[in-house]
Order: C-alpha cells, then sequence, then structure tokens
C-alpha cells in the first residue's frame, strides 16, 4: 500500500500542521472566547446575587409592612372591642332607665290602685256594717220584740266584724 510507505515522510509536517491548528484553535478559544463567556457568567451571577439581595431587602420591607399592618389590626380589634363594650355599657343604661321608669309608673299605678282598693273596702265596710246595722235592729224587733238603738246596733256590728 503506497499510503502506508509514505506515512514517516509526512508524518512530520502533519504533526507540525496539527500542532499549529490546535495552538490557533486554543489561542482563539482561550483568549477570544473564554473571556467572553467569563463576562457573561460573571455579569449574571453579579444579576443573581444582586437580586437575591433585593428581594432579601422586599422580603425585610414586606415583614416590617405586615408586622405593622398587624400592629393596626390588632389597635383597631382593641378599639372594636372598646366601642362594643361602650356601647353595651350605654345601652344597658338605657335600658335600666327605661325599666326603673316603667317600674316606678306601674308602681305608682299599683299603689294608686291600692289606695282605691282599700277606699272601696273601707267604702263596702261601711255599708256593709250600715246594712248590718239596720238588719240587726229590724231582726231584733221582729224576733224579740225589742226597740234597739242604731248606734248599739252599729256597736254590735262592730264587735263581730272585727273579731
Amino acid at each position: 500500500m503506497p499510503q502506508l510507505s509514505q506515512l514517516p515522510d509526512v508524518l512530520l509536517s502533519q504533526l507540525f500542521w496539527l500542532a499549529i491548528a490546535l495552538g490557533f484553535i486554543f489561542f482563539v478559544i482561550a483568549r477570544g472566547m473564554v473571556p467572553r463567556i467569563q463576562a457573561t457568567v460573571d455579569a449574571r451571577e453579579h444579576r443573581i446575587a444582586g437580586d437575591l439581595e433585593a428581594a432579601q431587602e422586599a422580603r425585610a420591607a414586606a415583614d416590617a409592612t405586615e408586622a405593622a399592618w398587624r400592629a393596626r389590626m390588632d389597635s383597631a380589634r382593641a378599639e372594636a372591642v372598646r366601642l362594643a363594650q361602650d356601647a353595651k355599657q350605654a345601652s344597658a343604661a338605657e335600658t335600666e332607665a327605661k325599666v326603673k321608669k316603667a317600674a316606678d309608673k306601674i308602681n305608682l299605678k299599683a299603689e294608686s290602685a291600692q289606695a282605691k282598693i282599700r277606699d272601696a273596702v273601707t267604702s263596702a265596710r261601711s255599708e256593709i256594717e250600715k246594712v248590718a246595722s239596720d238588719a240587726t235592729q229590724e231582726m231584733v224587733e221582729r224576733l224579740a220584740g225589742i226597740k234597739v238603738d242604731a248606734k248599739d246596733a252599729v256597736q254590735a256590728v262592730k264587735a263581730e266584724l272585727n273579731v
């Protein structure tokens, strides 16, 4: 094979050109492309670090905002509870005043009714005594034939009714 017989003659020149081509490729890639790639990677890492730092600052700001919001909500809840309690107390005092006023009216009506009842009882009692004394005089006069004085009949009836 003639190609194999030429191999020792061209081997050195091919190795030389191979070394030059690889050296050229190495220098082009190492000196031209690697710094660009490295700059892109560095810029990306720098941007990621900046984004992470901004995210941490935003999280801290959000936490502070949330804490302030919670504090406002807690104070608003406490104020609402206080207002509700004040309203309950005011309502209770108003209701108590209305109930007292109504109870006073009812007590006045009850006292008035009791006075009327006492007057009616007294009036009825005096009428009963009068009728009973008249009936007593008449019965004694019819049964015993004795005329009883009106004063004595009233005293006798009062004595019997008070027993």
